[in-house]
């Protein structure tokens, strides 16, 4: 078996070279048209509830002048009932889009393009076009709403803010890029307390007694409870809103000294208002900032790598600082690390199975040349058709490898039968592809048959399946003729150079050859 594992090698290499061919895209899984869009819009945390209305009104009226555009809700925030929630400066905004028939775009990548041209003629908004399964799935796998999100780890959130925003143009300018933008995380304004310790010191008051009369006035505490049979109800006591609304209003809170003198908060302190981080968000104990991304006009394999390469060489991070990708690009790698393992294995596993019937690792090896002529077919196939090597893709791969195999089975087979009644080696090779033409072609002929609707399918839920269905048809087309053509050829060659020996020979084939 020595023989039969490195050709298993050989094979393994060629494999992985045909499948990285520069001109095949790769993506995670194809972009599932669900009939609707999902626009995720972002404002500054800043906003107000009547602004981000009037925001959302504009962008409702610019969509609904889209003929293919059927109706538009918009949802501002999102309760603590949900994934997560989010204040009002986030709205999503879901369009409900029209039959295809009735679409004078050519298809949802050009409408796209055409309602990202309308909306940047809205200020004051960021955006990021997906549907809304797709938006829920990438969230709640790796928490990047896009299909790529490079992730600023580090300590200083002013230095993820600038590194943030460094690759955030650094993305723009690589070709494929769309929606790119940062994660809102500044522009919360606050109220901030800079306390005048020497004020303090001179009215004896301390840090804690400020504290807790801004928590009782602002916040406000618990007097009573109110006891209605068996519930209770607690009754929190705070300031009106004109005494606690503005900053002015802050200030002029009463204090109470040891001495039972009133002095006001702006006495002691300096009331101020500064703009602040809304949120921090942190993953594995670490502060982490992230941009996002989608792609459009190309493969989101490509588009990471080229990516990865412009903020390796142009980006510069401090000591303690690193970054990582996420969203579809990194369900992406797990796949492909998966499949790494999985393809070699089943290679391996239909190699054992193929020696195990013949007992020649040379006829072993002879039938899985089948497995490249597949490939070929396959990788043309998706090329071709336009579409990118994708995990349904690969699956229609490993299911192609065991088809094809079989085919080649089945003629070495027939020929070694043929040799074994006493055929001589150029007769049991001529009718043995002349017999098995017409069960070689059934066999292919009603899987290609059988995966045509898939292959031509529109409905919903089709693009997943397509490429699966594509791999397979165009793998069986190629290595059916070259089953046919090739392998026979090879056969007779190699068993010139190196003749099978035969211990079940009859006299009258001996004489016969």
């Amino acid at each position: 078996m020595r023989t039969g594992r490195r050709g298993l090698g050989r094979l393994s290499v060629l494999v992985v070279a045909l499948a990285s061919l520069p001109f095949l895209g790769t993506e995670f899984m194809p972009k599932l048209d669900e009939g609707s869009m999902l626009i995720e819009t972002r404002r500054l945390p800043s906003t107000s509830l009547p602004q981000g209305m009037a925001i959302a009104q504009d962008i409702e009226r610019t969509l609904m002048q889209f003929p293919e555009v059927q109706r538009v809700v918009t949802k501002l925030g999102r309760p603590e009932l949900a994934t997560e929630t989010m204040g009002l400066y986030a709205g999503d905004v879901y369009v409900t889009l029209k039959p295809r028939a009735t679409w004078t775009a050519s298809s949802p990548e050009t409408l796209i393009v055409k309602m990202d041209s309308a909306l940047k003629e809205i200020p004051g908004i960021d955006y990021n076009f997906t549907a809304p399964m797709a938006m829920r799935l990438d969230e709640s796998i790796s928490g990047v709403r896009t299909e790529l999100g490079a992730k600023v780890y580090g300590d200083s959130l002013a230095v993820l803010q600038q590194k943030a925003a460094e690759i955030r143009d650094l993305i723009a300018t690589v070709p494929g890029a769309a929606d790119v933008s940062v994660d809102v995380s500044a522009g919360a304004m606050q109220v901030e307390l800079a306390l005048d310790r020497a004020a303090l010191a001179r009215y004896g008051l301390n840090v804690a007694d400020v504290r807790a009369a801004v928590q009782t006035g602002i916040g406000g505490s618990e007097a009573t409870e109110v006891i209605d049979g068996r519930k209770r109800f607690p009754v929190v006591v705070r300031l009106a809103d004109p005494y606690r609304g503005t900053p002015q209003a802050i200030g002029d809170m009463i204090l109470t000294t040891p001495s039972k003198a009133r002095v006001t908060l702006s006495q002691v302190a300096d009331v101020r208002v500064v703009e602040g981080p809304e949120r921090i968000n942190h993953e594995n104990g670490q502060r982490l900032m992230i941009v996002q991304s989608n792609v459009r006009g190309r493969d989101l394999g490509g588009f990471a790598a080229d990516v990865q390469r412009e903020v390796a060489r142009r980006l510069t991070l401090p000591q303690g600082y690193f970054v990582m990708y996420g969203g579809q690009f990194e369900n992406q790698q797990r796949a492909v690390r998966r499949l790494a393992i999985i393809v070699p294995l089943v290679l391996l596993l239909i190699l054992g199975f193929v020696y195990a019937s013949f007992g020649s690792a040379r006829q072993a090896l002879l039938v899985m040349l089948n497995v490249p002529f597949a490939l070929v077919g396959g990788i043309a196939a998706l090329w071709l058709r336009g579409l990118n090597l994708s995990l349904s893709a690969s699956v229609g791969f490993i299911a192609l490898f065991g088809a094809a195999v079989l085919n080649g089975v089945v003629l070495i087979a027939y020929i070694n039968q043929l040799r074994d009644r006493g055929s001589s080696l150029e007769d049991a090779v001529r009718q043995g592809a002349d017999v098995r033409l017409r069960p070689v072609l059934m066999t292919a002929l009603v899987a290609d048959v059988g995966f045509m609707p898939m292959a031509l399918s529109t409905s919903a839920g089709s693009e997943i399946q397509r490429p699966l269905a594509i791999v397979v048809i165009g793998g069986l087309v190629t290595s059916t003729l070259l089953t046919l053509v090739v392998l026979p050829v090879l056969y007779e060659w190699l068993e010139q150079r190196w003749p099978r020996v035969t211990s079940s020979a009859s006299p009258d084939s001996s004489s016969t050859e």
